[in-house]
């Protein structure tokens, strides 16, 4: 009687967790098949975080997981952009997690700038906006570029000339002209970041785009425009007449 009171008790305990693994199993599925199947509006933002993290959380839930980045972070963006220290502030989230959405920000940031590498830049802006957005706008802190173009208008180098708080002697007319002539450029594309949102130029903005602009046409370098990425979207001095 005990032996089988124990046996009974046993199958019960033994249930529930059975069970539960299936339904976790069953959900990670059909997102699989909404992914593969459904196109690209298949997933909502909280699912593509989800599944993620599945990688990283073998048989957790990670619905709360994903839902709390969006919550902290804002977008699918914002949580791909963020710091890996700030990504671990959240629950539950772990070192493999954090990679996991690191390396997703990391390979559409390559799609995207390969897209700009293969093509005339001038004639594909709106793929250069894309990728500019893609690894600019949730900085938290300024970052200064210069893509440098051949005469075909092909992208020579994206080149990094600062990281953090921008004044005006973080960026040196003469430098900029002069790494341009070194790696033989014909132009350039001035790209910087405000982390406040908001991309609208300021006076210095537009007064350090106008003297790099007067460099350039002194040593046969032309400055094809200056834009501004902020997470409300980017602005182009010539397009709005500032250049």
């Amino acid at each position: 009687m005990a032996s089988g009171d124990l046996f009974s008790d046993q199958q019960h305990s033994a249930d529930p967790a059975q069970g539960a693994k299936h339904a976790g199993s069953g959900h990670r599925a059909r997102l699989r098949d909404r992914l593969l199947n459904g196109g690209p509006e298949a997933l909502a933002d909280y699912e593509v975080l989800e599944y993620l993290l599945f990688g990283a959380n073998a048989r957790g839930d990670t619905k709360p997981m994903a839902k709390a980045l969006l919550a902290r972070f804002g977008s699918l963006a914002g949580v791909l952009n963020a710091e890996p220290a700030a990504l671990k502030q959240v629950k539950g989230l772990s070192d493999a997690g954090v990679g996991a959405l690191k390396i997703a920000g990391l390979a559409a940031r390559r799609m995207a700038r390969s897209e700009v590498q293969t093509q005339p830049v001038l004639g594909s802006w709106q793929a250069l906006l894309d990728y500019l957005a893609i690894d600019m706008a949730h900085l938290n802190h300024e970052r200064v570029r210069v893509l440098y173009l051949n005469i075909k208008n092909r992208l020579l180098l994206d080149h990094l000339v600062h990281d953090g708080t921008i004044d005006e002697a973080t960026i040196h007319p003469r430098e900029v002209i002069k790494r341009g002539l070194d790696i033989g450029a014909s132009a350039l594309i001035l790209v910087h970041n405000h982390p406040s949102g908001n991309p609208e130029p300021s006076r210095a903005d537009i007064q350090m785009t106008n003297r790099i602009a007067e460099a350039g046409r002194l040593l046969g370098i032309t400055v094809h425009d200056h834009v501004i990425v902020g997470r409300e979207g980017q602005v182009s001095l010539r397009a709005k007449g500032l250049l």
